[in-house]
């Protein structure tokens, strides 16, 4: 059976980019367009890998992380972060909610900032999910 990637992010084009290149590795890709879609696909779906954007509407791609990492049975789904806004600022964020009394969140496994290529995408999926299956 193939492995599933959810694939988080509101615009449709970086969308159908990030489907495109899950499914030339092979892999199903599973979509949705903002992090409330997402953690009801993440229930129902069992995801092997999940690519979060961080801005979206609803519920953003912070939220999500924070939901993910925290959940006892999804907190070892690893998650790429391919977002236009730096590691540094989304590091940050996590940061001030850990302050504000909730609980601390470990990085995400990998974090790209846009515009990537298809074969750096594609290279960091392959990474992440073999570094997944040996633990």
């Amino acid at each position: 059976m193939k492995e599933k990637i959810l694939v988080v992010d509101d615009d449709p084009d970086v969308m159908l980019f990030n489907r495109t290149v899950v499914e030339e590795e092979g892999y199903l890709p599973l979509t949705a367009s903002n992090g409330e879609e997402g953690l009801a696909l993440l229930k129902n779906e069992s995801p092997d890998m999940v690519i979060l954007d961080v801005l979206m509407p609803k519920q953003s791609g912070i939220k999500m992380y924070r939901a993910v990492k925290t959940r006892e049975s999804w907190k070892h789904i690893p998650i790429i972060i391919l977002s236009g806004i730096s590691k540094r600022s989304f590091l940050k964020s996590q940061e001030v909610l850990t302050e504000f009394g909730e609980q601390p969140v470990p990085e995400p496994e990998l974090y790209l900032e846009k515009p990537v290529e298809a074969e750096e995408l594609a290279a960091a999926i392959r990474e992440v999910l073999e570094k997944s299956r040996a633990t």
